[in-house]
């Protein structure tokens, strides 16, 4: 009772057991001193906290502090799926003190967007890991593997260490003429940044001379840069070599700057995203457009002679399809070609699953394996033999290889890989049966 205008304190007994009568069957239940306990506020003042203050005052790296903990991302990220991992794991490992900046945690993401796309709060891994990553790269603290792509890239240009010169060697088999503008310098409407898979790699020089061949058939005035032309970097830029991405842009910038175009047109989403999202924040706009997107609205030109009888299924570029919102374009070209049959996988669209290769993660397999129980390539490929497909379709350069590497490792050699242009290709009579 109130004394004096004031409650008296209440005084607290805690017993080590206390049995309680259930009011709805009656019977009596034993319940321990813990269930008090379990009611008290937990803390984690005794944490040290140096690490995420570190982080979010680092630009990019705020949002890290916003995380409440909601699990969201956790289902949806590609790493957990494979592994241990996650946007709410990692922030509270560095909550309770783990050194992210020294944490094998901190090259495992591929900047995939999935978990951004359903966090309440926003945290953002696409800008939080960069940022933690520039920070270990000036430390020194880079897997090996990573180093290497580094050095490569300042030395010649690009992430496999060729030589410049070689760069437009794959135009050599590609039965039309590819205009290199270095030695024909004159105007034309698309320039095509091909970018360093399908310059160098021997599965991309496939994809890049069925490429040319339809550009040809379709009348499309382009011309290539040849050995002038660099890496556009994000990539390296996400694998936190900002130093580096800003020297390849100035490089690149002074090229582009050489030459009379429209429109900027790449096969890579990675250099895509760079053009359309980064290069714009230092002052640098260009028309840009995906592959597909140039030829998606020209489908109805095309004169097919074959058709590409399979089932094929699709898998969407993280950085084509969520980071900017491309989904249809390749669809369109696919149902375009006769004979195809699309079939969706499970994820698919705007929950599409990760090839692996995002964030720099495309040189990191070696360190990536001692963390998760499979690539994510190879749980792709399941995912793509498990919708019934004959070939899984893809639109980004990293791709190709990597799944056909994961089909061989997985059992599943009868999965044929191919990028869109390659079965566009053949139904066009250019490209020969598998």
């Amino acid at each position: 009772m109130p004394t004096g205008g004031k409650k008296n304190p209440v005084e607290s007994f805690e017993h080590e057991t206390v049995t309680v009568k259930s009011t709805i069957s009656g019977r009596d239940w034993e319940l321990p001193g813990m269930w008090n306990r379990m009611f008290e506020q937990r803390v984690i003042f005794d944490y040290d906290t140096a690490v995420m203050e570190k982080i979010v005052e680092l630009e990019g790296g705020e949002s890290l502090d916003w995380c409440y903990g909601c699990g969201k991302c956790i289902p949806v990220c590609p790493v957990d799926i494979v592994g241990e991992y996650g946007p709410r794991k990692v922030h509270r490992k560095v909550q309770t003190g783990v050194d992210l900046f020294n944490d094998p945690d901190l090259w495992l993401c591929t900047t995939c967007m999935n978990c951004l796309r359903v966090c309440p709060k926003e945290v953002d891994m696409i800008q939080i890991m960069p940022a933690v990553r520039e920070v270990a790269v000036s430390e020194g603290n880079v897997p090996s593997e990573l180093q290497d792509v580094f050095q490569n890239t300042f030395r010649y240009g690009n992430a496999l260490g060729e030589s410049p010169r070689k760069r437009h060697a794959w135009t050599k088999g590609a039965g039309v003429d590819v205009k290199v503008l270095p030695s024909d310098p004159s105007p034309v409407d698309v320039l095509f940044y091909v970018e360093d898979y399908w310059s160098y790699h021997p599965r991309g020089h496939d994809a890049a001379q069925a490429c040319a061949r339809i550009f040809a058939a379709l009348g499309i005035d382009y011309g290539i840069l040849g050995p002038e032309e660099k890496t556009l970097g994000d990539s390296q830029r996400l694998a936190g070599e900002k130093g580096l991405f800003e020297a390849l842009m100035e490089d690149v910038v002074a090229t582009l700057d050489k030459y009379e175009f429209k429109r900027i047109v790449t096969p890579d989403p990675h250099g895509f995203n760079a053009l359309v999202k980064v290069y714009p924040t230092y002052g640098h706009e260009y028309e840009v457009l995906h592959y597909t997107q140039l030829l998606a609205p020209l489908v109805d030109k095309i004169e097919w002679k074959s058709e590409a009888n399979y089932k094929v299924t699709f898998h969407d570029p993280c950085y084509l399809g969520r980071h900017n919102g491309e989904y249809d374009a390749p669809r369109t070209l696919l149902q375009a070609i006769p004979g195809v049959e699309l079939v969706e996988m499970g994820r698919c669209r705007e929950n599409g699953y990760c090839c692996g290769g995002g964030g720099g993660a495309m040189w990191l397999d070696s360190f990536t394996g001692n963390h998760t129980v499979e690539r994510l390539s190879e749980r792709r490929v399941k995912e793509a033999a498990e919708a019934g497909a004959d070939v899984l379709a893809v639109c980004c350069p990293y791709e190709v290889s990597r799944f056909e590497d994961a089909a061989k490792s997985t059992g599943n050699e009868t999965l044929l890989v191919k990028d869109i242009v390659e079965l566009m290709d053949e139904a066009m009579g250019n490209g020969s049966q598998a």
